[in-house]
């Protein structure tokens, strides 16, 4: 695999009720659950990559850090955007954030994936 430094995604995501904290169990209020936003977020990591990967390989997470720094609310757009801005091996460093429709950050962080190998990963 030969993973480039600057390799981006985004996707964009409406908020409905089965992402909120409150359907999701993370809280109790109508707004996008910080484990809904992981998601989206580790989705898009996995798409601006994947087209490195050779036959056979595959990434895994391995780290998160966010900051969930606002609400979003039923109905809103939110875009999630990755970077890869870091190479170390088989360690892939992505700068995460999500942006809510009206231009207001909704969260910022870091996730870190693994390249490994499918059969092998899954025969542990």
């Amino acid at each position: 695999m030969t993973a480039t430094v600057g390799a981006a995604a985004s996707r964009i995501f409406e908020v409905l009720d089965i992402d909120t904290a409150a359907s999701l169990g993370s809280g109790s209020l109508p707004v996008l659950g910080t484990p809904r936003l992981l998601a989206w977020l580790e989705a898009a990591t996995v798409s601006a990559v994947e087209p490195m990967l050779e036959p056979g390989q595959t990434t895994v997470g391995i780290r998160v850090e966010l900051d969930h720094l606002a609400p979003s609310p039923l109905a809103v757009h939110v875009t999630v955007r990755v970077t890869l801005v870091e190479v170390v091996d088989r360690r892939l460093g992505f700068d995460v954030s999500a942006t809510n429709a009206d231009g207001i950050v909704a969260a910022r962080g870091r996730i870190v994936r693994a390249v490994v190998d499918r059969e092998r990963f899954l025969a542990r």
